[in-house]
C-alpha cells in the first residue's frame, strides 16, 4: 500500500537546488530531483533500483563492498548521518559529500530516507592541484575530516610526514571556504630567525633595523581576508611563539618598529611534521599556542598507509610530468612501486615518476628505469636530525624490511642477503629480534 507520505515526499525534493533522491529502507530509489539528474547524469529508469547500482555500480549495500553506509547508519541511529562517498558520474568518479535524513511515519518509524549529494570542492581541489588522488579507506578519511572544517573558521593543524602534501591540502581547504575569493599565503618557518620571522609575519616600519630602508608589509597584511598558511611551526623560536599566540588570543599584531596595532583578518592553517606534544612536555614549544592552533588536526597519512593508491597516483603524476606524451607504466614497475616504502611519501613518488619519464624512451616505464633503490626495496631514509642514514641505521631498516616480509626460515633469509646464518642471528640479537 502506497504511504500518503510519498507524494508530498517527492514534490518535496523537486523544489530543493541540490541534488536529492527518495528512497526507502530497502535501498530502492522512489525519485530523484532534476538537480540531481543533470548533476549525475541519471536520465534513464531509475525507480526501483537501488542507490548501490546507481552511485557505484555495486551489485551489494555499500557496507558490504567497503564503503560506509549513511542509510545502515541513520537506522542504527534513528538521526541525520553524513559520510563522504566515492560516485559514478558523467565526468568519472566524484567524492560526494552524503547528507541522509531520515523520514518517519505515522507510527513513528522510519520509513524513508531523503539523501542530499553535494560534490565536494575540496577533493576538486586537491586533484585539479598536483594529482594527489586517492581512493584508500586513510585517504578518505583525512579528505572527510578537510570537507568538514574547510567551510568554518576554525583553525586547522595539518599533521603528517613531510611530502604528504600538506600544502596543497592547505589550499585546498583556502579554495573550499568563505574566503576563496582573497589571498592563500604560506609561510615556511624552518630555519627562519627570530628577527627574520618577525618581520616576514609582521612587517616592518622603515629604520626599524639594519638594513630596513623601506616600509615593508607583512604577509598578515598580504593574506587579508584570506588564509595564511603557517608551514612546519614546530621550528618557530619560542620568543615568537609568544607574539603568535597574541596574534591568535587577541586578533590583533604590530609591525616591527611600530607601536601602532592593526587588526588582523586572517584564517590560521598550520602545518608540521614534529611531534608538539612531545615538544610541550619537553618545553620546546609552548603549550598555550600548541591548544590554540590544534583546535582541528587533521592527519595526512603517509604513502604506505595508502600504498592501494599508488597506481592511480602514479599515472596521474605521469600525465602532469609528460603531459605532451602517451607514456604508460608497466605491470612490472608498477609492482616495484608498490612494494617501495616511501620516506618521502607523495613527493619522492613525482620524483621517481619524473626521473622515470625522462629515462624512458619508448611508450612505457619499465623497472630499469627506476631508481636503484626501489628495484632493491631499500629506503634512503633520513635520521631524526633530517641528515641520511648512517651505513648502520641502512643496514637496520633493510633487516626491519626483510624480515616484516619474509615467510621462509632465518636461514633462507641470510642466504638471500648473501651472510652467514650465525652472522644473521647476531645481527638480529643486536636488533632485539
Amino acid at each position: 500500500m502506497k504511504s500518503p507520505l510519498l507524494p508530498e515526499l517527492v514534490s518535496f525534493i523537486e523544489t530543493l537546488p541540490e541534488p536529492h533522491i527518495l528512497c526507502d529502507r530497502q535501498y530502492r530509489v522512489l525519485a530523484a530531483n532534476n538537480a540531481y539528474r543533470r548533476s549525475f547524469g541519471v536520465n534513464q529508469v531509475y525507480a526501483g533500483r537501488t542507490c548501490f547500482d546507481i552511485s557505484h555500480h555495486f551489485s551489494v549495500p555499500c557496507d558490504q563492498a567497503g564503503e560506509t553506509c549513511p542509510l545502515q547508519q541513520s537506522l542504527r541511529s534513528g538521526q541525520r548521518e553524513r559520510v563522504l562517498h566515492l560516485h559514478q558520474t558523467p565526468q568519472g568518479e566524484a567524492y560526494v559529500n552524503i547528507e541522509l535524513s531520515p523520514i518517519r511515519d505515522a507510527k513513528g518509524d522510519i520509513a524513508y530516507f531523503i539523501e542530499k549529494m553535494e560534490p565536494l570542492a575540496v577533493a576538486r581541489g586537491l586533484s585539479d592541484a598536483q594529482g594527489l588522488v586517492g581512493r584508500a579507506p586513510a585517504f578518505q578519511h583525512m579528505l572527510e575530516m578537510v570537507a568538514r572544517v574547510a567551510p568554518s573558521e576554525a583553525t586547522v593543524l595539518l599533521l603528517g610526514e613531510s611530502g604528504t602534501g600538506k600544502e596543497l591540502v592547505a589550499r585546498a581547504i583556502h579554495d573550499a571556504s568563505r574566503r576563496a575569493g582573497k589571498p592563500f599565503v604560506a609561510l615556511d618557518c624552518s630555519g627562519l630567525t627570530e628577527t627574520l620571522f618577525e618581520s616576514e609575519l609582521f612587517g616592518h616600519e622603515r629604520g626599524a633595523f639594519t638594513g630596513a630602508n623601506t616600509r615593508s608589509v607583512g604577509l598578515i597584511e598580504a593574506a587579508s581576508g584570506g588564509t595564511l598558511f603557517l608551514d612546519e611551526v614546530g621550528d618557530i623560536p619560542l620568543v615568537m611563539q609568544v607574539k603568535l599566540l597574541r596574534l591568535l588570543e587577541t586578533g590583533t599584531y604590530r609591525r616591527v618598529g611600530s607601536a601602532e596595532p592593526h587588526k588582523a583578518d586572517i584564517r590560521l592553517v598550520s602545518a608540521t611534521h614534529r611531534n608538539l606534544r612531545e615538544m610541550v612536555t619537553s618545553s620546546s614549544f609552548r603549550q598555550d599556542l600548541y591548544f590554540r592552533l590544534n583546535t582541528f588536526p587533521v592527519e595526512l597519512p603517509a604513502l604506505r598507509e595508502r600504498s592501494s593508491d599508488i597506481p592511480l597516483l602514479a599515472m596521474s603524476l605521469l600525465s602532469r610530468v609528460a603531459a605532451d606524451r602517451n607514456l604508460v607504466i608497466s605491470e612490472e614497475a608498477i609492482d616495484l612501486l608498490l612494494h617501495y616504502d616511501y620516506p618521502g611519501n607523495v613527493r619522492e613518488l613525482r620524483n621517481i615518476i619524473e626521473r622515470a619519464s625522462l629515462l624512458c624512451d619508448g611508450e612505457a616505464i619499465q623497472p630499469i628505469h627506476l631508481p636503484e633503490e626501489v628495484r632493491s626495496g631499500h629506503a634512503l631514509r633520513a635520521n631524526n636530525t633530517g641528515k641520511y642514514a648512517s651505513l648502520e641505521e641502512l643496514e637496520r631498516q633493510t633487516l626491519e624490511t626483510r624480515l616484516a616480509h619474509h615467510r621462509g626460515s632465518r636461514k633462507k633469509l641470510a642466504a638471500e642477503l648473501g651472510i652467514s646464518e650465525r652472522t644473521l642471528y647476531r645481527k638480529l640479537k643486536r636488533l632485539g629480534e
